[in-house]
């Protein structure tokens, strides 16, 4: 019989989430009692569990999966996304996912190649004109402006412009316009899926199939039933890919700007790279860089869009060799993972070279976790991927960027890992 033996944890009751006040906690309690920790909640309704070894998040992520669905944060989601892959569990979850995973295929995603490159053409252009007259730009709002107009335009291609049209601008811009993800902020933004169910109304009224995400959906079958998703779940598919399409794809490439403006090094490696290889065609994706997605990868390892990962434990476990009694929570954090010694050599500098294929074949994968890991491993990352390279590529080809600021931006660790302020760049042709 195994011993059951409670992980160690400090006396004090704390509440473990994603806001501000977690990640010194966390920092402090992993100083304190290493990579296992039991933290009690105010109320003392229930126990959490903070983890950093990777053997153990291999098991809860991947090895014993069956025993962890969502953690508390889910009920936050799920008011802001409904009931898509990010918030639903189960044979509903396996379902879904079943019939939203065609949609992110490769040759699919290549094919909104060329909607990336006219969107960050514009994007240059209009740069261009603000170089000239030497002002800095915000790039913050402009990458979130960037990212949204990508994602939309793959979703909904020829109804996004009509929908333009019908209301002067696109109603979904609130996204980029409000920085707050509170209830306020939800309900507006749930108010605004009457206007996807026109679109599939529309469609399926004039028996319609464009070439784009919504359309993939809307043809997706239940390969056991064959039947269509139901017109809830397709809303609420849409609503999360919206979501999760624009806000860490914009956020990581924030980073990056900012990393690359402090890392001269880097900044000039990059720019050699990217000239050592030969431009795409106007309707291809960019000729492959691995040095460019090295980058891309260093930044996601500092600043990870999803840095707290939260799991529910259905049974009893055992993690760290401590008891986890079932309702257990538990909390794995990319971003202090990311910067464990056990895994990183001068874990605070930026050095893309960690993503050398060596390097990575030589690293415990679960080290590792922008994407999360397992059969929950985000189902966009190559679309994201391929529109961060995309950007990176063109816009490092005219450009340097150089950060105005004084001091570094701070770092908001709410549902996602922001800047708490917008970053201004000057921009230098290149």
């Amino acid at each position: 019989m195994v011993q059951q033996v409670s992980a160690p944890g400090p006396q004090q009751r704390y509440d473990v989430d994603a806001n501000d006040e977690s990640l010194p906690l966390l920092q402090d309690l992993m100083q304190r009692f290493g990579d296992t920790c039991r933290v009690t909640s105010p109320g003392g309704d229930h126990d959490s569990v903070v983890i950093h070894n990777t053997d153990d998040i291999r098991h809860v992520l991947l090895g014993n999966r069956g025993n962890y669905v969502k953690g508390m944060a889910l009920n936050r989601v799920r008011v802001l996304l409904g009931n898509g892959l990010m918030a639903s569990e189960g044979e509903l979850w396996v379902r879904q996912r079943r019939m939203v995973q065609p949609a992110f295929q490769t040759q699919v995603i290549r094919g909104f190649a060329p909607l990336m490159r006219r969107a960050n053409a514009d994007l240059i252009e209009r740069w261009a004109a603000e170089a000239e007259r030497g002002e800095p730009v915000n790039l913050t709002h402009d990458l979130s402006e960037l990212a949204l107009n990508i994602v939309l335009r793959a979703l909904f291609s020829t109804d996004f412009e009509l929908l333009i049209d019908a209301e002067g601008s696109s109603p979904f811009d609130l996204l980029t316009k409000e920085t707050r993800r509170d209830l306020a902020f939800a309900a507006k933004f749930r108010a605004l899926a009457h206007l996807v169910r026109a679109m599939i109304d529309s469609r399926r009224k004039e028996q319609r199939i464009e070439m784009d995400l919504l359309s993939i959906l809307m043809e997706a079958r239940d390969k056991d039933s064959g039947e269509a998703m139901p017109d809830r779940a397709l809303v609420d598919e849409i609503m999360t890919l919206i979501v999760a399409g624009h806000e860490t794809t914009a956020s990581t490439l924030n980073w990056t700007w900012y990393l690359l403006s402090q890392n001269p090094k880097v900044e000039s490696r990059l720019h050699a790279a990217i000239a050592e290889t030969k431009p795409a065609l106007a309707n291809e994706p960019p000729a492959e860089c691995a040095y460019v997605e090295q980058v891309l990868q260093e930044s996601m390892r500092l600043y990870p869009a999803g840095w707290l990962l939260s799991r529910r434990a259905l049974g009893d476990d055992q993690l760290g060799g401590f008891h986890v009694p079932a309702g257990t929570e538990i909390f794995i954090c990319p971003y202090l993972l990311h910067r464990h010694e056990a895994h990183w050599d001068r874990p605070e500098a930026f050095d893309p070279e960690r993503f050398a294929p060596a390097a990575v074949e030589a690293r415990d994968r679960f080290a590792y976790l922008p994407f999360s890991a397992g059969p929950r491993f985000c189902i966009g990352t190559t679309f994201s991927m391929a529109e961060m390279t995309m950007h990176l590529s063109m816009v490092a080809r005219r450009f340097q960027l150089q950060y105005t600021g004084s001091e570094p931006p701070q770092a908001e660790f709410q549902i996602n890992l922001r800047t708490k302020q917008d970053i201004h760049m000057r921009l230098v042709a290149r």
